[in-house]
């Protein structure tokens, strides 16, 4: 049985009307609403002390902008938000990184002294016999355990 002209593909891609009519049946840009998750941001402004902010971001939010939208560096100076470094759960991270549902953002501060000088500075000030393995000695057993 012959095909019918009216059928054939060439003669449907002309007609308009099922090309450009919207269906009822799907959801157009209006009615979609932006999908939000949550972000922790953490700064620690000293030692034990440590702000939380729990946010709500749009999908593609970056660590910047929720950094900026959780108001934690208003109370700072130009020169402490600068010695500012950034992370994403305990890794450093670039500021520009698109976030992802429950990720904590962390506010890292500069170290004012390498650890390793302040552990030789302290065994220096606590003398040999009082610090690390030797703190802890037991009577009459050998040194370092």
């Amino acid at each position: 049985m012959p095909r019918s002209a009216s059928w054939s593909a060439p003669c449907l891609t002309k007609l308009r009307r099922a090309w450009w009519t919207l269906l009822s049946n799907v959801r157009n840009r209006s009615t979609v609403t932006e999908a939000l998750f949550a972000v922790t941001v953490v700064l620690a402004t000293g030692p034990r002390q440590v702000h939380v902010s729990h946010l709500q971001v749009a999908q593609g939010c970056t660590a910047a902008m929720a950094v900026r939208q959780s108001g934690l560096l208003e109370p700072l100076e130009e020169s402490e938000i600068e010695q500012l470094t950034l992370g994403i759960w305990g890794q450093k991270a670039n500021s520009q990184q698109p976030l992802r549902p429950h990720d904590r953002v962390e506010l890292y501060r500069a170290l004012q002294v390498d650890p390793k000088v302040a552990r030789r500075e302290r065994f220096a000030k606590q003398g040999a016999k009082s610090a690390g393995l030797f703190a802890k000695r037991r009577a009459g057993s050998k040194a370092g355990y």
